[in-house]
């Protein structure tokens, strides 16, 4: 097994920026998910006519945004 290891490329060096820079293009992106999954939920919630729903939603994308 230590042979394998040996054997394969060293791993680049992560730096602490470039690791919070990641984490935080993926929590924008995550958020941005979000935000649009709850559109479409108010979309249908407003075809529906489903007013607690729609509050409910409205309140929650308000919180993310």
């Amino acid at each position: 097994m230590e042979k394998n290891l040996a054997n394969t490329p060293p791993q680049p060096e992560i730096n602490v920026k470039d690791s919070e820079f990641a984490e935080m293009v993926l929590n924008n992106a995550l958020l941005n998910f979000r935000k649009e999954q709850i559109r479409k939920e108010i979309d249908q919630s407003l075809q529906d006519q489903n007013k607690e729903e729609f509050l409910r939603l409205t309140e929650e994308l308000k919180n993310i945004s």
